[in-house]
């Protein structure tokens, strides 16, 4: 006699959150006792029921783990090796420095592919710092736009962990939500940045000193690498995943592309994508920083250990999902979607964007939020062949609402909440009128986007 998969569900959505936020358990012993806890009341062979949770997880491990590490090793000598300052300083140049705003949205938007938000905003926050203080003006606007931009791709472009995990866990190909993902986040960046400039009109907050502060005076133009090898690191996986996609749905209608789909087959990959620019990037630094083997060698190794956390929690993630199919929750599920209703696929979106934008709210950290929706939604469905039907469009769709949902609502249980107050110099109550609106907005603004593409667009490219 097992629970219904309904209050299964519920249990193991309300073990997560009371794990995380009420015993401040880290993320991954949350996901993995939830996991085993909704394995052990769904239907199976008792002596079975632990092992195939833990066999999920390893199956999430060898998808997305190789990535994850490559991406952690990319940011870090990007950021050791000065290529991050160098995108930086070239988009400003580019933009101009009255633009100042927009180019750093855009810097934050484009090394936030690679890099952790955190990381993102604290190289930004200190070259915000120094404009305003130049410009006596727009210090708001200047940190909300490296915040909006570092949290949109974020949360919609992998290799960022979340929406990498997202994309394995719904069965998008990484270089499809890479596309698709770069697609929704620019007119949403567009779409937000009114909104902010708003904000900074209404709130128009001076550039306060940290503590002891004691400026640091900026890098030399020498010191850094050119842009074109800085940028290499980023672009190059971009590029080589996204020829592949494209290559593939191109050589069906020109099967003599066969042979170059062979060759994008491999170098395309995104383990291996990610490889080449961890590669570059690794020469990078250690020709800007005359590093040795072994100094080379301990700085990978720093990059790797941090990747191992966000190993653990995705790969927790996925085996919590893969028990939660277990409980059959998708018969009941397919009844109240209806696939003959036509609005089926927008009201399939919304149920995502809302449901990750509720975890968000209740503990805080949008890859745990994006890990466990798309978990719940997957697990409404037997097979991805049935979620595509019921969905009406590309499942890349309900990996960026559920991207999108995760920027809904940052507060205080956010440790991103916390990098931009005090990095800022904000109060709480600052904070929360100016970056949490922020968020919400551009998660909302990101959203607005997907449903319109899934409307126009359905098939994706694919």
């Amino acid at each position: 006699m097992f629970l219904s998969p309904m209050l299964v569900l519920l249990i193991g959505v309300a073990l997560v959150i009371l794990l995380i936020v009420v015993v401040r358990v880290n993320a991954f012993l949350a996901l993995i006792a939830a996991a085993f806890v909704v394995s052990l009341l769904s239907p199976g062979a008792w002596d079975e029921k632990i092992a195939r949770a833990v066999t999920e997880f390893g199956a999430t491990a060898g998808k997305i783990g190789v990535m994850i590490a490559l991406a952690a090793v990319i940011g870090k000598c990007l950021m050791d090796s000065g290529a991050a300052e160098r995108i930086v300083r070239t988009c400003l140049r580019l933009i101009g420095e009255s633009r100042a705003p927009v180019a750093l949205m855009t810097s934050g938007f484009v090394l936030s592919i690679p890099v952790f938000f955190d990381t993102v905003f604290y190289l930004l926050v200190p070259l915000a710092r120094s404009l305003s203080r130049m410009t006596k003006s727009h210090y708001s606007l200047s940190i909300l736009a490296i915040g909006a931009g570092a949290a949109l791709t974020h949360t919609l472009v992998p290799p960022t962990p979340g929406p990498l995990a997202v994309a394995g866990t719904l069965g998008v190909e990484v270089g499809h939500m890479i596309l698709v993902g770069i697609l929704v986040g620019v007119p949403a960046a567009v779409l937000v940045y009114p909104i902010i400039r708003l904000l900074d009109r209404s709130m128009p907050l001076p550039v306060r000193p940290y503590v002891g502060e004691v400026e640091t005076p900026p890098a030399q133009e020498q010191d850094l690498p050119p842009f074109w090898l800085s940028a290499m690191p980023v672009i190059l996986p971009v590029l080589l995943i996204s020829a592949n996609t494209i290559i593939k749905v191109l050589v069906k209608s020109y099967p003599s592309w066969q042979t170059l789909a062979n060759v994008t087959g491999v170098i395309g990959d995104p383990n291996a994508a990610l490889l080449l620019a961890a590669v570059v990037a690794m020469g990078t630094v250690a020709w800007k920083r005359h590093l040795s083997l072994e100094a080379l060698g301990r700085l990978t190794e720093e990059a790797l250990m941090s990747a191992g956390v966000i190993i653990l929690i995705t790969s927790a993630g996925g085996a919590f999902g893969a028990m939660l199919r277990q409980t059959g929750i998708n018969e009941e599920i397919k009844v109240f979607v209806g696939s003959q209703s036509s609005m089926g696929g927008v009201v399939l979106l919304a149920m995502s964007f809302l449901v990750a934008a509720v975890m968000k709210t209740a503990q805080g950290s949008s890859t745990v939020a994006m890990l466990t929706t798309a978990a719940i939604m997957t697990a409404l469905f037997d097979t991805p062949e049935s979620l595509v039907q019921h969905l009406g469009c590309h499942p890349v769709y309900m990996a960026l609402a559920i991207g999108a949902g995760s920027l809904v609502f940052c507060w205080m249980n956010d440790s991103g909440f916390w990098v931009v107050a005090r990095m800022s110099v904000w109060s709480e109550l600052e904070a929360l009128k100016l970056w949490t609106v922020t968020a919400a907005c551009a998660g909302l603004a990101a959203f607005l986007v997907t449903v319109v593409f899934a409307l126009v667009l359905p098939n994706a490219l694919g």
